[in-house]
């Protein structure tokens, strides 16, 4: 596009700049002035912040207005209400769009919230914060991760109804809406979900673009010239193409277009001006991360006939924007629609009401007891990956709300169980849309911020998986599903050098240990089938935050344990075989380790050693635990420690303390058979003794 015919580009910018205030100040409609109002709570709380990001939500405003005030279905009075619309704002730095509207709308944040904007333990901070503000649907800021969130979303609601909603009875009905900017698109995210929220047919999406053609660093020609619209009719979307994003009635009409779609998700490219209104800064990036500055904000208000000081709204405003009665009667409505559904099928209401509460089936603690005992009794020896589908194969008929998927590894992850139901095989073979297994393709970032979304839109308990190698793909997912404390099970198996012959760049070293980095992650590691199933019932009950299960490629050996021991795994960490007297030696292991460390255990009492081995397949669990139960297994009275775990290992300092001794994997792997990695690097009952006998000895 040239300078002629591109309004964004500079040569062009001064001259639209200028009719665009003309029309503001002659002009103004009782609609801009609802949007005015977002505007300049948008530029005050920022200034007055002396932070921020004010370009988005001011050049946003009018579409913002459009959308709340017209189309968005949702009730400030209950913002957990399970059939309102869903928005999400994806360029999360305009934060102060988010919070200018739902204070407007009528939720539960005041102008003193707004005026605390990016204050210590404020509702408004920085970037949209799930569960610190309500009306927020995700946390946002990384750019890409709320598109991707809303994805996860909008296939939560498509699956939902598909399986609940009955002739007459349609109770999960909805849209879900993003807001979404350069950054998001030029992300590499958002190619993975858009892509594939295209081929899944999400018709009840709708993502609006912000196309400023300005970023940080300033105009974007000279890095994003991607053919977005074009990019996106590839992904198979509908595009609504070149809208202008500061006129109500073609924004209106867009979205309009955008629902009458409901087999393609829609993306309406709405050209706009960031900091929309400021007559010096609009459409430079002086305005997109930096206030506007005492005298810009002024002649903002002066351009934008805004009479008012700041963090003042007139009542006719409020008036315009609050949602409140129209909210509670459309819920009222809803739940009209949810008694008669709840008659005519009792059985399907009763379990929706259930999933979406996020409440576990009334028969899950008895059923998972039964299960572990028969897993106990038999024994089994295999590979913990093919463990993980074991339990599965347990759980899986108790929890409709599971719901799974591989990133392209479904045979080598073990994750499709008897029971899983294929939503990409039944849209291929022209079935009605649903299911609780989905083929992600090789899209494990992609796949673990789905899985989030899902996990927030409530009713399902997501679990994704790959080899533990490619976490790294995936990692700041997983950090937003422990920020946010949501319930995603991330499963990663092929967990150390066992991985064998793959080599290196497939055998994971340092992953493990970084994982165990995240606040409020639960990294479980079992070392046999009992501990495995174990596992997956603690990911399953912990609703306050996110798991990760390390599986293994290579086979492994049953342990022995008795009824206390099996109750001892979901603390995280167990005395697995124990010495006469007061141990003068612990052993500490996990996973596949286990098997080398018991056969070292056993040959050092047999030496009249009193050596305790301790399995640790989570260590945050144990670190729940009460210190009484910690010192009994870990006593002080004991410093001589030994930690073996075929991973980097500066991690176990914590429990063997700077003299003990960590057998662990400090470099990368080969390629090789697993069973001759193992013996290649030192990890054999043989070295294990050795270093036993050494601590011993000092």
């Amino acid at each position: 596009m040239s300078d002629k015919t591109n309004p964004y580009n500079t040569s062009a910018r001064a001259d639209i700049l200028a009719a665009f205030f003309h029309l503001v100040m002659n002009n103004m409609t009782d609609r801009k002035t609802l949007a005015n109002a977002v505007r300049v709570l948008a530029m005050d709380a920022v200034q007055k912040a002396n932070s921020g990001h004010p370009g988005a939500p001011m050049g946003m405003a009018d579409i913002a207005e459009v959308l709340f005030n017209d189309f968005l279905s949702h009730n400030p009075a209950n913002p957990h209400w399970a059939n309102r619309d869903r928005f999400i704002m994806s360029n999360g730095h305009g934060s102060m769009l988010l919070y200018a509207v739902l204070h407007l709308s009528g939720y539960d944040l005041t102008i003193e919230d707004i005026k605390q904007f990016r204050q210590l333990h404020s509702k408004t901070p920085g970037h949209p914060e799930y569960g610190y503000t309500p009306g927020i649907e995700t946390t946002t800021g990384p750019l890409g991760q709320g598109i991707a969130n809303a994805v996860g979303m909008a296939l939560a609601e498509k699956i939902l109804g598909a399986t609940y909603n009955q002739p007459g009875h349609q109770i999960i009905n909805h849209y879900t809406y993003v807001f979404l900017g350069d950054g998001c698109l030029m992300e590499g995210i958002s190619h993975e979900v858009c892509s594939l929220a295209g081929t899944l047919k999400l018709g009840k999406l709708i993502a609006i673009y912000d196309d400023n053609n300005i970023s940080i660093d300033g105009e974007v020609d000279g890095w994003f010239t991607d053919d977005t619209a074009a990019r996106f009719e590839a992904y198979h979307w509908h595009v609504i193409r070149d809208i202008d994003g500061h006129d109500a009635s073609a924004v209106k009409r867009a979205l309009q277009e955008a629902q009458s779609n409901t087999e393609q998700p829609t993306l309406i490219c709405a050209k706009t001006i960031i900091g929309s209104g400021a007559p010096n800064k609009a459409g430079s990036h002086d305005c997109h991360g930096a206030p506007l500055g005492v005298d810009e904000v002024a002649a903002t208000r002066d351009a934008l006939g805004w009479s008012y000081p700041p963090f003042e709204i007139p009542s006719e405003v409020y008036a315009g924007w609050n949602a409140t009665n129209k909210g509670q009667q459309e819920e009222s409505i809803w739940q009209t629609q949810m008694k008669a559904y709840q008659k005519a099928h009792p059985e399907l209401a009763t379990e929706l009401k259930r999933r979406l509460a996020g409440h576990l089936p009334t028969a899950w603690s008895e059923k998972v007891d039964d299960f572990l005992n028969q897993v106990i009794l038999d024994g089994p020896e295999m590979a913990t990956r093919k463990a993980s589908k074991l339990a599965l194969e347990g759980f899986g008929p108790l929890l409709p709300e599971l719901f799974g998927g591989s990133a392209d590894l479904t045979p080598s992850n073990n994750t499709y169980w008897s029971g899983s139901r294929s939503i990409n095989e039944e849209m291929l073979n022209g079935a009605p849309f649903g299911g609780n297994y989905l083929s992600y393709g090789v899209r494990e970032f992609g796949m673990s911020a789905i899985m989030n979304g899902m996990a927030l839109y409530g009713g399902f308990i997501p679990y994704g998986a790959t080899f533990l190698m490619f976490s790294e793909y995936a990692r700041n997912a997983l950090r937003m599903a422990a920020l946010m404390k949501i319930r995603s099970i991330f499963v990663y198996t092929h967990d150390s050098i066992g991985v064998g012959e793959d080599g290196p760049t497939h055998q994971p070293v340092e992953q493990l240990p970084t994982l165990r980095m995240i606040p409020n992650m639960h990294v479980w590691r079992p070392c046999d089938a009992v501990e495995s199933v174990v596992a997956w019932k603690n990911a399953i009950e912990k609703k306050d935050g996110p798991s990760c299960l390390l599986f293994t490629r290579q086979g492994v050996k049953h342990q022995q344990r008795n009824n206390r021991q099996v109750q001892n795994i979901s603390k995280g960490g167990y005395v697995l075989a124990d010495c006469n007297k007061i141990p003068e030696l612990i052993i500490i292991a996990t996973g596949s380790e286990i098997e080398i460390a018991m056969e070292a255990t056993k040959e050092l009492q047999s030496q009249g050693k009193q050596v305790r081995l301790v399995s640790m397949p989570c260590a945050e669990q144990f670190e729940q635990q009460s210190n009484d139960y910690k010192q009994e297994v870990l006593p002080n009275s004991c410093q001589k420690r030994l930690a073996i775990e075929a991973a980097q290992g500066d991690f176990w300092h914590k429990y063997v303390g700077l003299n003990g001794h960590i057998i662990s994997q400090n470099t990368f792997g080969e390629s090789a058979p697993g069973s001759v990695l193992f013996k290649h690097f030192g990890f054999t009952s043989k070295r294990v003794i050795e270093g036993a006998q050494r601590l011993l000895e000092q």
